[in-house]
């Protein structure tokens, strides 16, 4: 239960390894990661070690402990540099089966008011809380009450009187309250948390509001002091092959600077451009997730002359909103987001599919094969007279009328293509763009055009005019 409150009062999103566990340790993280609780007074540049940007190494123990008088939570962490730097993408998959999953309690939790504060009222416990989390009380009394036994991260035991009363009835925490509120230096808008474990143990921490982490009173360690410290321990650690120990302070820096191996090799799989939409989650003051969505507007290193080529906080955003108006930060690291995949789906049009031609009495009268210039033109010259045919008809009657008043005897020019012919006619520079005028009588019954016959034929037959769309293909002089 220890380990699962102290997760709570962490935040949900902290990540700490597990022993065994690869990961990648960042100096160049570590550093900001201090920045908050050193004395900034003596300005002093910082040290250059030779130094890589990220040091893979693995975990031996880890520690969660707790700050005496701010009840600030902080984990104590042994790493040991792997021999070969260069072998951090090895066994990714069996980091991911052997590591066990972090399973999340039930935790109750309830945003302090000005009047939970006071030194002269009581904690107002949500009705949710008091049903779910506190051992029932018994209804059939005139004023239900009863003692509450609850111990915090430090191991102290606090004993709280709980009634239910009030109009409308509701349930309080009295007694001994206000001394809980004076011990923790509570605040209106920190975080009362609630955990209750299987054999019905009651545990109770607290978590600060963004606001009384900032006004925490730094250390009187300098800052250069602070980074001579960092770096020359890291330094020692991957020459000797000797292990290390930091600190890592939830609550000063979300962002980690120990990343787990599986989640930094999973992140070099994907393309960072600029333009590409991202989403990022955050942790709301009641201690719930949210997402926020942003635009990736640049990637440069912070410092390319101490740590080149470094993949921390490498990523310049621009956040789409912040209704809430929080802190976001202007730099975040590749692990740190989510792309957004944009949506390529193809738009696809029906086709809608092809009409069919319903002809009456199709069999007595079938379709000719008008794929012929020539048959086309004689077809569009005498249309058909009866208005009372079906759609499809036209055609047949025109084609019988044609063939009807034709000459089966008489020879004519040979077929050809209308393309074909088009283009030999502008080669020959003629004005009749179709040539030699075209018989009727030179098609057959069977809907074909026969060779040429000799031009000096003694009784040519009768020419007819032909026109199509306006131009006369041929006829009598």
């Amino acid at each position: 239960m220890y380990a699962q409150m102290w997760l709570a009062c962490a935040g949900s999103l902290v990540y700490v390894p597990q022993p065994e566990e690869p990961i990648l340790y960042f100096p160049q993280g570590h550093l900001e990661h201090v920045q908050p609780y050193v004395n900034r007074d003596s300005e002093a540049e910082m040290p250059v070690y030779d130094l890589p940007s990220r040091i893979h190494c693995k975990v031996l123990s880890v520690q969660l402990k707790v700050e005496i008088q701010t009840d600030e939570v902080f984990a104590q962490i042994t790493l040991l540099p792997e021999s070969k730097q260069d072998k951090a993408s090895s066994n990714v998959d069996e980091v991911l089966s052997a590591r066990a999953p972090r399973t999340k309690p039930h935790i109750y939790s309830k945003i302090l008011t000005s009047s939970d504060t006071s030194m002269h009222g009581g904690f107002s416990l949500p009705k949710r809380l008091a049903d779910e989390c506190l051992p029932p009380l018994d209804m059939t009394q005139q004023t239900p009450s009863q003692e509450i036994v609850a111990k915090d991260l430090h191991g102290v035991v606090w004993c709280f009187h709980q009634i239910y009363r009030g109009h409308p009835r509701r349930h309080l925490l009295t007694t001994r309250w206000s001394a809980f509120v004076a011990m923790k230096k509570l605040v209106a808008g920190d975080i009362c948390i609630f955990l209750r474990g299987k054999d019905g143990d009651l545990r109770i921490g607290i978590r600060r509001s963004v606001k009384s982490r900032i006004n925490s009173s730094p250390s009187v360690i300098s800052s250069h002091t602070m980074q001579h410290g960092i770096l020359a321990n890291a330094f020692h650690a991957i020459n000797t092959g000797t292990m290390f120990t930091v600190y890592y302070r939830p609550w000063t820096c979300p962002s980690g600077f120990i990343v787990p191996l599986y989640k930094y090799m999973e992140s070099t799989k994907h393309e960072y451009s600029i333009g590409r939409k991202f989403k990022m989650m955050f942790e709301d003051d009641a201690g719930g997730e949210q997402k926020f969505g942003g635009t990736i507007t640049g990637i440069e290193d912070i410092d390319h002359i101490r740590w080149p080529e470094s993949k921390w906080r490498c990523i310049k955003v621009k956040w789409d909103s912040n209704p809430e108006e929080r802190l976001l930060p202007e730099r975040i690291s590749p692990w740190e987001l989510e792309l957004v995949i944009p949506n390529k789906q193809k738009q696809s049009f029906p086709v809608a599919p092809p009409k069919r031609i319903c002809l009456k009495n199709a069999s007595r009268s079938p379709l000719p094969d008008i794929t012929n210039g020539r048959q086309m033109a004689v077809l569009m010259e005498h249309p058909n007279p009866n208005q009372g045919v079906f759609q499809g008809q036209e055609a047949t009657a025109n084609l019988s009328h044609s063939l009807d008043s034709a000459n089966p005897t008489s020879r004519g020019p040979p077929p050809g293509n209308l393309a074909t012919r088009k283009r030999q006619t502008r080669a020959e520079g003629r004005d009749d763009m179709l040539g030699p005028s075209l018989h009727v009588s030179q098609i057959n019954h069977q809907g074909e055009v026969p060779e040429a016959a000799d031009q000096n034929d003694a009784t040519p037959s009768p020419r007819k005019e032909i026109k199509v769309f306006g131009v006369n293909l041929g006829g009598t002089p």
